[in-house]
Formats: C-alpha cells, structure tokens, sequence
C-alpha cells in the first residue's frame, strides 16, 4: 500500500518487476511503491514474461534479476530494449562477479545493483534509470575500477578469457553454459570469437595455449 495518494499532476514512474520468486517479488512492490510516484504495472517470473510485459506496458523501468528461468536475461536483453528503447533496465542480482555486472553495462543496462544492497540503493537506481542515467552500486564500482585487464590477453574479452580457461580444464560446451548461465549456441559463438582472435583451430591448440600462458597450470 502507498503512503500517500499520488498527485494527478506528478508523472509516474512505471515499474515491472522480473525475479523467479514471488516473495521477493512482493518484498519489491511493497519497497517501491511506498514512493508515492511510483508504480509496479506488472511482475514476471520469468525471462520471456518480462519480455512479453516490456511490450505491453512499455514501463519506464524494468529491474530484472539475472537468473530467471527459461532463457538467459543477458541474452534477451537486445530484444528487451529493441521492444521499448525508452526502459531503463536495472539489474538487481546476487552476483557479486565483475564479469557480470561489465557484461550487462556493456549490454546497456542502466543500474547494476546486489540483493544485499540498502532498499535505498534500489529506490537511486530505479530513478537514475527512469532519467536515462546510469547507477552502479558503489561497493561493485570500486571492484571494477581496481580490476586491470591482463595484457597478455591475445585481445580476449574478459567473458572470453574465462570461457578460454574452462575450455582448457575439460569442459564441455554445455557445462560452460550452465556454469555461466548461457545458452549452448552463445558458448559456441565465444569459442569461434576465441579460435579467431588467438588464430587456433582445435581443443588441444586451446589447451596449449592456456598452459603456455599460465591461464591453467601443467
């Protein structure tokens, strides 16, 4: 319930939440909607229903959680975007990995929050989005100002270092899919990136290079 009755002349702000649990859910609509210019027009519990309300309610802000059933959030981000340019999409999740967070502000998300964060993190977030202003939360933007790129990298992405690594250890595609919450074919198109950019055709070139460059060990 709101703590007040909005006022007619003041816009509101739009929300639609997508998190897999409804309590958290619930929790979320009960902290936002305390604002009195602010409203939740719809919950999805899953990826795609976030997609599909996007559409319908063209909200102002979508705050997505990353792991959803069904599809990859990261992975349905393009389509979210392209079906309402205008939302700002907050990601409110519990990984704390850089990797995550560089990837979906790379992506075009416009906040990168943690569940453990203060509810008035959140509340920054949602409005910095709305404003077409990006908000990432501190703590989370200190560890990536401190993490330097590795030189020696053969111009590899982060995502594609990681995925280097788990290759050379033995990993199929679809572990590291599952691993890194990402579809087969996604996999499939950063190995490709990879073999290209480090000009390498086969699994054991891969796990050659990687002992050659300490990715793994002999």
């Amino acid at each position: 319930m709101k703590a007040e009755t909005p006022n007619p002349e003041v816009e509101v702000l739009s929300i639609v939440l997508a998190d897999d649990h409804t309590v958290v859910r619930s929790a979320l609509r009960m902290l936002l909607e305390v604002e009195p210019d602010i409203e939740v027009v719809a919950e999805a519990g899953t990826a795609e229903d976030a997609l599909r309300y996007v559409r319908g309610h063209k909200p102002r802000v979508l705050i997505l959680d990353l792991d959803m059933p069904g599809r990859s959030s990261l992975e349905l981000l393009p389509e979210i975007m392209e079906a309402s340019p205008e939302t700002g999409v907050v990601i409110l999740t519990m990984r704390s990995e850089s990797e995550f967070a560089r990837e979906a502000l790379q992506a075009g998300v416009r906040g990168y929050v943690l569940k453990e964060a203060a509810d008035a993190e959140l509340v920054q977030a949602v409005r910095s989005a709305s404003a077409g202003e990006t908000y990432l939360q501190p703590a989370l933007g200190v560890k990536l100002a401190r993490e330097a790129p590795d030189p020696d990298n053969g111009g590899l992405t982060e995502r594609e270092y990681g995925i280097l690594k788990l290759i050379a250890l033995g990993h199929t595609n679809a572990e590291i899919a599952d691993q890194l919450f990402l579809s087969i074919r996604t996999v499939e198109s950063h190995r490709a990136n990879i073999q290209e950019k480090l000009d390498l055709n086969s699994r054991a070139e891969l796990v050659r290079y990687a002992l050659d460059h300490g990715i793994i060990g002999a």
